[in-house]
């Protein structure tokens, strides 16, 4: 049996309409959706059907969003009989992970990440901070051209290794600034600013942080099964301590996704990934990184027919 590893996308993949096809041709999608509307309080379902997409771009509405409508496929794809040997997830999608392994109760992953959403916002006064992808250097190059744009007061860091030769930096904006000319001069191939409301994955997220902590905390975290393999450290985490750690560490820690990746294909001897919910972003990094292994998208309905799979509703 092929060996395959569940990977869940992060803040970017969403779109207006986004779980719909899902919502409307099964039950069990239709309970999720209507589950997370009821524990946020809101038409979360409406504004992924309907948006308007001004509204779905904010942050605290984004993380939810895309989480359950991942959730939704997910649910689906497993009852389909499509069974993973280890998961991952980019940033929020490391949430989704954690509730296909049974670490966190959708409900209260659905709570936690609206949270993370607001605090992530709140951290930092809009227009103070920034975020950049620097394409065609190495990690070990962008993380120099970060180090030398930072000045006492302004923080310019490596907030995503999503690709070899592709990096994201997120700091101050006039850091930021420094880092974009200091690249294009290395010889990155681009260097541009990304259309985000705050400087995620950076030291300046820490009082979003300190604020997400106590939550996570409070809430209950069983052992992952499979194991998730976490952005943080680039590795399998099996206790539920120890993934509820790593949350914590994730929301102003880089995003070692090329790491991730690597260690799943090698360590893991996972020969196909699977991205689950919506875009392909994550498919497209994963084939950078190991062209080699096989890589599946399932994020509409038909989708599950090319893994051999069907659906009842």
């Amino acid at each position: 049996m092929t060996r395959t590893a569940f990977v869940f996308p992060g803040q970017g993949s969403q779109r207006v309409g986004m779980g719909r096809a899902w919502f409307d041709a099964f039950p069990l999608a239709r309970e999720t959706f209507e589950e997370a509307d009821e524990c946020l309080g809101l038409a979360l379902s409406t504004l992924c059907f309907q948006g308007p997409e001004e509204d779905l771009q904010l942050t605290a509405n984004t993380q939810p969003a895309i989480l359950t409508a991942s959730v939704a496929a997910w649910r689906v794809a497993s009852e389909a009989g499509l069974e993973p040997a280890l998961l991952a997830g980019h940033s929020l999608g490391e949430y989704t992970a954690h509730v296909a392994a049974g670490t966190l109760a959708f409900a209260d992953a659905v709570r936690l990440v609206r949270r993370r959403g607001e605090l992530m916002q709140a951290a930092v006064p809009v227009g103070e901070g920034a975020m950049a992808a620097i394409l065609g250097l190495d990690g070990a190059a962008a993380a120099r051209i970060a180090e030398a744009a930072s000045r006492p007061g302004e923080i310019c860091a490596v907030a995503n290794y999503n690709a070899p030769t592709q990096i994201v930096l997120a700091g101050h904006a006039a850091a930021v600034e420094r880092a974009i000319a200091a690249a294009g001069e290395a010889g990155a191939r681009r260097a541009i600013p990304l259309p985000v409301s705050a400087p995620f994955h950076s030291p300046l997220m820490t009082p979003a942080r300190e604020g997400l902590a106590p939550d996570l905390e409070a809430t209950t975290f069983a052992d992952p099964r499979p194991a998730v393999v976490v952005n943080i450290d680039a590795r399998p985490v099996t206790t539920g301590e120890a993934a509820r750690d790593a949350l914590i560490r994730q929301i102003d820690g880089a995003v070692r996704w090329v790491e991730s990746v690597e260690w799943m294909a090698s360590e893991g001897r996972i020969e196909r990934f699977v991205e689950i919910g919506p875009g392909s972003v994550l498919r497209g990094l994963v084939r950078k990184i190991v062209p080699a292994v096989s890589t599946v998208g399932v994020a509409e309905p038909g989708d599950l027919e090319g893994l051999g799979l069907s659906a009842t509703d």
